[in-house]
């Protein structure tokens, strides 16, 4: 069973809803090719996460089998990365830097085949380096060490599916509504800074918490 499901559900559906690389292609996407185009980038996208949960168990797996003391070691990273995550978040809100990666792009009135859209959403994906580095750092936070480390990976990598998918499906249906929305600045400062303080106290929570090994 994962530890802390509650703190899990929390932060990775927080963590979701953030803009950021995947939400901008699948706006882009569907700004090019309709509701359609951005399903598929999203289905790509999604796909792409159980891929870093595989490498993830791996990682995993290799350090339970050395020391229980390294595994805790590795979870008070993973804990300071969340910090550093909302720390980030807060200081680029305060900076006024803000994701332009975001802006709608409005292309060529073009039919893009299911496949380029799959593909290019499962290449941005796996080929993200955040995303790998987050994989590696958060899951194991969430791993309970009497079980195998990779169902538990592909079951939060599953549960991430899910939301992710929800998520950028909905975006893609609602384009046309929400372009001033995620053109707006104060959105965006709003989204950077509750974003931010969540990641800081679930960081904090997970570093102060006793481990369970």
């Amino acid at each position: 069973m994962i530890n802390n499901m509650e703190a899990f559900l929390v932060a990775i559906t927080i963590l979701t809803l953030t803009p950021g690389l995947d939400t901008a292609l699948v706006i882009r996407n569907s700004s090019r090719g309709g509701f359609s185009d951005g399903v598929l980038t999203s289905l790509g996208i999604c796909s792409g996460l159980f891929v870093h949960a595989t490498f993830s168990a791996i990682g995993i797996s290799a350090v339970l089998a050395q020391s229980a003391e390294l595994f805790s070691a590795v979870k008070m990273v993973g804990a300071a990365y969340l910090i550093w995550l909302g720390v980030m978040s807060i200081k680029g809100l305060f900076n006024g830097q803000l994701d332009a990666g975001i802006a709608v792009q409005t292309v060529a009135n073009t039919k893009a085949t299911a496949w380029r859209s799959l593909r290019e959403g499962f290449l941005s994906n796996v080929l993200n380096p955040k995303t790998a580095v987050f994989y590696l750092a958060f899951l194991p936070q969430f791993i309970n060490p009497e079980g195998s480390a990779f169902v538990q990976s592909c079951l939060m990598a599953a549960i991430h599916f899910v939301i992710a998918m929800v998520w950028q499906c909905g975006l893609a249906g609602v384009l046309t509504r929400a372009k001033s929305l995620l053109r707006s600045a104060r959105f965006n400062r709003w989204m950077e800074g509750t974003t931010g303080a969540v990641l800081i106290a679930l960081g904090v929570k997970l570093m102060i918490e006793k481990p369970q090994i």
